[in-house]
């Protein structure tokens, strides 16, 4: 059976297969640009355009044997042949070899941009083409996901940073936000785009598809790092009456270094007191590492600073330098359930007010990180803002509708300045120099024209 999938003339609206009987007579190109319109945050930190050039868009991804594929495809879901453009995709073989002739300028990944600006621009490069530009929209338009997750994780280590520098270590923030949203992703793909973006701000990662998507498309040879710990059916298939031998085998099984124990199976309160407390304190006191106490259930500003006042008492802590309790370095807390970007901020804010260092805790994320967000959280948009039409040049296109003036979009064709610390969307022909826009070109008729490391986006997207 013949399968659909993995044909990229395919990888569009509907709708879009009609476009090309719809430009104006004489169109020859088309310029579209791609910005956050406003929304959650202030700024976004750009992030996940190498990965879908370099995995949909890069080489030859146009071949008869897809066009004849998409040619009885489109027949089917219309019910007529007339409206597939055979013959520009043709052209595309016959003259570009099947590489797609467009130039696509975007921002370097990782650099953060206050919203209201182009964060990428594309134009066709075959003036017979004018429809391409936008046929490619849809796929191009998928990098607001890894975009707002890179932005979300980004906000959210600021929020971590301002506690650290307040009451504690703020070289400790590379693993203070651990991804722990791999089940809760839509799918694979979307698990390694979010997992990515994470990291682009964090270390720490039990989301091992962000692992990959880094070191496939951006070159990173181990972009992110995790530690033993338990989960809730390691610890109960012990049963209740065994929890406290259930506690120790992690124990025996991790001698040295970091390692995670779920504590709340029963009775959260109950296992810090009693079992590490006391039953287990000269193991954990004598252990080489630290143990890593993870509450899983309740209120978590509550619980946290409950757990925080518990060991603190049971195992011992002293007064840092800058007034905040401090746990004995042999036994921290991780918060992992509950933590979006409102949650962390509520739970740090508890600490400091009960005199606990932010050093004591680090955070686990899921469904708050990766999964709480949509198109719509950043008000991302695509929109044509310029034709060229034979006789006529480069013409300016603006949509501004009366019932919603937030979406009246930029025309003309666009390019991005710095001045100082501000970013301006401004109008091409009023650059002194080419070199002045930070809108670079990074792909052209086919090909990758700049790999982006891994390093590179992070050093970028640093506080």
């Amino acid at each position: 059976m013949n399968t659909y999938s993995g044909n990229l003339i395919t990888m569009s609206d509907s709708y879009k297969v009609t476009h090309w009987k719809q430009y104006p007579k004489g169109a020859k190109r088309v310029f579209s640009f791609f910005e956050s319109r406003g929304g959650r945050f202030d700024t976004v930190t750009f992030f996940g355009l190498q990965y879908l050039l370099r995995r949909y868009l890069s080489g030859v991804v146009v071949t008869q044997e897809k066009i004849e594929a998409a040619k009885s495809y489109f027949e089917k879901h219309f019910g007529t042949g007339a409206y597939f453009n055979e013959a520009g995709w043709d052209r595309i073989i016959n003259v570009h070899k099947g590489v797609l002739p467009v130039l696509i300028r975007a921002v370097p990944e990782g650099m953060t941009i206050p919203v209201g600006n182009a964060l990428m621009t594309i134009e066709n490069t075959d003036p017979e083409l004018p429809w391409l530009t936008n046929y490619l929209e849809t796929l191009l338009s998928q990098v607001w996901y890894p975009t707002t997750v890179a932005t979300q994780s980004r906000e959210m280590k600021k929020v971590i940073m301002r506690y650290l520098e307040k009451t504690g270590d703020p070289s400790l923030i590379p693993f203070k936000l651990h991804d722990f949203g791999y089940r809760g992703s839509t799918s694979v793909e979307s698990a390694g785009l979010g997992a990515a973006a994470h990291l682009v701000n964090f270390m720490g990662t039990d989301n091992l598809a962000g692992v990959d998507v880094a070191h496939d498309y951006y070159g990173e040879p181990m972009a992110g790092f995790s530690i033993p710990a338990a989960e809730h059916s390691t610890m109960t298939s012990w049963g209740k009456n065994a929890e406290k031998d259930a506690y120790a085998n992690m124990l025996e099984q991790f001698p040295e270094g970091l390692v995670a124990v779920v504590s709340d199976s029963y009775d959260i309160f109950h296992a810090c007191e009693k079992i590490w407390g006391e039953e287990l304190r000269k193991q954990v006191l004598s252990r080489n590492g630290t143990l890593v106490v993870r509450p899983d259930s309740g209120n978590p500003p509550e619980v946290v600073v409950r757990v925080l006042d518990i060991l603190g008492r049971v195992i011992g802590h002293t007064v840092n330098a800058k007034g905040y309790k401090l746990l004995d370095p042999h036994v921290r807390v991780i918060q992992g359930d509950g933590i979006d970007y409102e949650m962390l901020g509520s739970v740090l804010y508890a600490l400091e007010r009960d005199g606990w260092s932010a050093d004591n805790v680090s955070f686990g994320s899921g469904g708050g990180l990766l999964q709480k967000m949509d198109r719509d959280t950043q008000q991302f948009a695509f929109k044509c803002s310029a034709i060229e039409i034979a006789g006529r040049g480069w013409c300016d296109v603006q949509k501004d509708p009366v019932t919603d003036p937030r979406k009246r979009s930029k025309a003309g064709r666009l390019a991005l300045l710095k001045a100082g610390e501000t970013y301006r969307t401004v109008r091409e022909c009023v650059l002194l120099n080419a070199d002045d826009n930070i809108l670079s070109p990074v792909f052209r008729d086919g090909r990758l024209l700049a790999e982006q490391t891994f390093a590179q986006i992070r050093s970028r997207a640093s506080l």
